[in-house]
C-alpha cells in the first residue's frame, strides 16, 4: 500500500531521530511490501533562519497533502529572546491548528528494566499503563491573544471552548475507553470554571451512548496527586488542552526516561501528526547519542492510527522491547548490565530485528 508521508525533523536531535524513524518505517515498507513516500519540510527555529517565520505556507500545504506527518522536536535557546510571534513553539501550535488536530493521545506504558530509573517507587509504578487523551486545538493557548493592561501591570488570558470542541474530544475518550479497559477518568475543575462545567456536562450526556464504559470525574489537583500516588488507578484520562499538556508530562516520569514516551495529534478522519514527547535537546544535537526510541515509537502510532497497520504497528513495539531486554541503551536510559549504544546503532539493532526471522514469521502469520 502506498502512503505519502511529511518529515518535520525541525531542531536540535528532532533531525537525527526523525532518521531513525524513516529508516524503521523503510524496513517496515521492504518486509510488509508498502511504499512509503517521504517529503522533508522545515518547522520551528530551522524554519526561522531559513524563512523569517516557524511555519511557512509551504509547509503547512505539503502537510495538508500529506497522509501523515512525522515531527521531531522544535525549539532552543538560540531562539528564547525572539518576539513571541517568532518563537519556533508558534510553528507546532500553527500546524496544530491549521491541520485541525484536536485529539492528542499519549500512552505511558513503562519498560520493566527501565523501572528502577523512574523517581517513583517501582512497586508504585509498575503495572502503569494509561493513554491521556487531550483537546488540542482550544482553550488557554487559543482564546482571544493574550494582552497586557493598565501600563503593562495587568494581563488578561482568555479560555475559550464550544460545545462541539468538548463533545468531539470526549467522544475520542469513551472510545479509546472502548478499546481499552472500559474505564475513563474525566479531568475537569468543574467547582471552579465555567468551562469546566460544560465539560462535566458533556460527559455527562455523553455517557449514554458508551454504556460499555464506566466514568469517573476527577478534579484536576486531585488528577495530579493520583497520577505520582496510585497511577495503575488509569486507563484513559480525558481531558483540556491546558490541563492535559500538564498532567502528560507529569506522567510521563513514571516510564524512567521521556526518551521513550511517542504521541500522536489526530484529526477526527485519521489523518495525525505524530512526535516524541521529549524536546529538541539542543545540548546534545549532532553528538549521535540521542534516544531515537520515542520517536520510532511515533512512527509505529502513526501505523495504527492513521494507516491501520496494526501487526505492522506491533513489530516495531516489539522490536523496541526486544532491544531493550537485550540491556542495549542510549545514555538517557539506564538499563542495569547494559551496554550503552549511540542513535544510529540504536536504530540499527530495531531495524535489525524487524528483518529477523521472528518478524518474517509474524508477516507470514499475518498474511497468510
Amino acid at each position: 500500500m502506498k502512503k505519502h508521508i511529511v518529515l518535520l525533523p525541525g531542531d536540535g536531535i528532532g533531525k537525527e531521530v526523525i532518521n531513525s524513524a524513516k529508516d524503521v518505517l523503510q524496513a517496515i515498507a521492504e518486509e510488509f511490501n508498502h511504499s512509503f513516500n517521504f517529503e522533508t519540510h522545515e518547522i520551528g527555529g530551522a524554519a526561522i533562519d531559513q524563512y523569517g517565520t516557524p511555519l511557512p505556507d509551504s509547509t503547512v500545504e505539503a502537510c495538508k497533502q500529506a497522509d501523515a506527518v512525522l515531527l521531531g522536536a522544535v525549539g532552543g535557546p538560540k531562539w528564547d529572546q525572539n518576539p513571541s510571534h517568532l518563537r519556533p513553539e508558534r510553528g507546532l501550535l500553527g500546524i496544530r491548528k491549521a491541520l485541525d488536530l484536536y485529539a492528542n493521545l499519549r500512552p505511558i506504558k513503562g519498560f520493566k528494566n527501565l523501572l528502577h530509573a523512574s523517581p517513583l517507587k517501582e512497586e508504585v509504578v509498575a503495572g502503569s499503563d494509561l493513554l491521556i487523551v487531550r483537546e488540542l486545538t482550544g482553550g488557554l493557548y487559543f482564546g482571544t491573544p493574550s494582552e497586557r493592561r493598565d501600563d503593562g501591570n495587568s494581563v488578561v488570558d482568555t479560555l475559550t471552548y464550544t460545545r462541539k470542541e468538548i463533545e468531539r474530544i470526549v467522544d475520542k475518550g469513551f472510545q479509546a475507553a472502548q478499546q481499552r479497559s472500559g474505564h475513563l477518568t474525566s479531568v475537569d475543575k468543574a467547582n471552579v470554571l465555567e468551562s469546566s462545567k460544560m465539560w462535566r456536562e458533556v460527559v455527562e450526556e455523553k455517557k449514554a451512548q458508551y454504556p460499555d464504559v464506566v466514568v469517573e470525574h476527577v478534579l484536576v489537583d486531585a488528577a495530579a496527586m493520583k497520577l505520582i500516588t496510585n497511577p495503575t488507578q488509569f486507563d484513559v484520562v480525558v481531558t483540556e488542552n491546558l490541563f492535559g499538556d500538564i498532567l502528560s508530562d507529569e506522567a510521563s516520569v513514571l516510564t524512567g526516561s521521556i526518551g521513550m514516551l511517542p504521541s500522536a495529534s489526530l484529526r477526527e478522519d485519521g489523518v495525525g501528526l505524530y512526535e516524541p514527547v521529549h524536546g529538541s535537546a539542543p545540548d546534545i544535537a549532532g553528538k549521535g547519542i540521542a534516544n531515537p526510541c520515542a520517536m520510532i515509537l511515533s512512527a509505529a502510532m502513526m501505523l495504527r492510527y492513521s494507516f491501520d497497520f496494526n501487526n505492522e504497528a506491533k513489530v516495531i513495539e516489539d522490536a523496541v522491547q526486544s532491544v531493550l531486554d537485550a540491556g542495549y541503551h542510549t545514555g538517557d536510559l539506564q538499563i542495569k548490565e547494559g551496554r550503552q549504544v549511540g542513535t544510529s546503532e540504536m536504530t540499527k539493532l530495531i531495524v535489525d530485528y524487524i528483518k529477523s526471522q521472528h518478524a518474517s514469521k509474524c508477516i507470514a502469520s499475518c498474511y497468510y
